[in-house]
């Protein structure tokens, strides 16, 4: 009998979504912190910067929501992170004003 060789097993895909989610992250902080130059520096609006990162997170998340594995836990702390956004982006407002 002739041995097939593995070309991919479970390692390589575990390590396959740690270099996806990594260049993810990579991404989407790169994308914020050109954003916040832009706005802060530059003085210029950048949604279409903000709107990439924030479809992104929202393409992701659809996915994984459709596919049964996110928990009520990971509501709890999205909720969680939506509110203090909310609060920081209110506090950011008053004081540019």
């Amino acid at each position: 009998m002739m041995e097939r060789a593995v070309h991919r097993d479970e390692r390589t895909v575990s390590v396959e979504n740690a270099s996806y989610r990594w260049a993810y992250l990579f991404l989407s902080f790169g994308l914020l912190l050109s954003t916040a130059y832009r706005g802060f520096v530059r003085g210029e609006q950048s949604w279409d910067l903000l709107v990439l990162v924030v479809v992104g997170g929202l393409i992701a998340t659809l996915y994984q929501g459709g596919r049964g594995v996110l928990s009520r836990r990971w509501a709890l702390v999205a909720a969680g992170a939506v509110a203090l956004a909310l609060v920081l982006a209110a506090a950011l407002a008053l004081l540019v004003r």
